[in-house]
């Protein structure tokens, strides 16, 4: 569930440059390692918004970013802003169901993360932090989980089931104040005051220890996740496993399986499988815009490998 590495300023080289040269160097740059799935497109089925503004930037070159005028191509990794001849209005917004935390490895190189592009593009719902600094999740662990592969994770579907029994156990275990009132106690309070019925109250605060409220994705390369994993902050969370998709990232890993995802594959795929499994809602594309850079350079990058093979 990890990014494993995306420098889209090396995608593509100015214009200027010769075809068959541009080619070549952007394979060489890109050190390509084709997936098993490469060969195919399942990103052709996404409902995506107009990439036409993408097509446009990719013939001007790269511009400045906005905010802190460095160069860069489509967006500035630094700033999560699209550059100047990427209009912000012309980059589709996708509307999450929950919030996400993505910490990244400090030794990950910014332009080669695909997380940003999830920070780009649901920016309301998006936070990255840079390990070590990273939030405190004990309180809240009846209400988070962690996509990571790992002997005790859990698929989607029977997140509300485990998220439940740490809901029983409370999340009082170790420093917490456990002198508080109730949550049912203090529901009761809150909706009083807002004049709300209160049947209705006591409902929804029964479905909230079983709720889910946040998702975490480390953004690394798979041989640096160790580090971030043991950390002690996120011990005890529950953890989630996305075992049946195929990566169809271009910088693959060797020596892994072709199921371990970039980062903006595994928020995505998380979030169609909670859209169906968890909220038992039939999925229509409403997550799709979360690939919409990711498809854009996974056909460049096909192309690229196409062009080199007819010389």
């Amino acid at each position: 569930q990890l990014t494993m590495s995306l420098n889209s300023s090396t995608l593509l080289n100015e214009e200027k440059s010769q075809g068959p040269k541009r080619n070549s160097e952007c394979l060489e740059s890109l050190e390509l390692q084709t997936p098993s799935s490469f060969q195919d497109n399942p990103l052709q089925r996404l409902q995506l918004a107009s990439q036409e503004v993408l097509e446009k930037a990719k013939k001007s070159g790269r511009s400045k970013c906005p905010r802190c005028s460095s160069s860069r191509m489509f967006y500035c990794y630094t700033c999560f802003v699209p550059v100047e001849t990427v209009p912000t209005k012309e980059i589709p917004t996708v509307k999450l169901p929950l919030k996400i935390d993505i910490i990244k490895h400090p030794n990950e190189t910014d332009g080669k993360s695909t997380a940003v592009h999830a920070k780009l593009l649901a920016p309301d719902d998006v936070t990255i932090y840079k390990y070590p600094c990273i939030p405190e999740y004990e309180e809240k662990r009846h209400e988070i989980a962690l996509v990571f592969p790992g002997p005790n994770s859990v698929s989607v579907k029977d997140i509300a089931f485990h998220l439940k029994k740490y809901s029983k156990k409370g999340v009082c275990d170790k420093d917490d104040d456990c002198s508080r009132e109730p949550s049912l106690k203090q529901a009761k309070i809150e909706c009083k005051e807002e004049d709300k019925n209160l049947n209705e109250c006591i409902s929804d605060n029964r479905g909230e220890g079983t709720r889910l409220k946040k998702i975490i994705f480390i953004d690394s390369t798979w041989n640096q996740t160790n580090k971030i994993i043991t950390d002690e902050r996120l011990q005890g969370l529950l953890q989630i496993e996305l075992k049946t998709r195929k990566s169809c990232f271009w910088r693959h890993q060797k020596g892994k399986p072709d199921t371990y995802l970039s980062t903006i594959e595994a928020i995505y795929y998380f979030l169609v499988d909670y859209h169906q499994e968890i909220l038992k809602e039939n999925y229509k594309g409403q997550y799709d815009n979360l690939l919409f850079f990711f498809s854009f350079m996974y056909t460049l990058i096909k192309n690229a490998k196409c062009c080199a093979g007819k010389e």
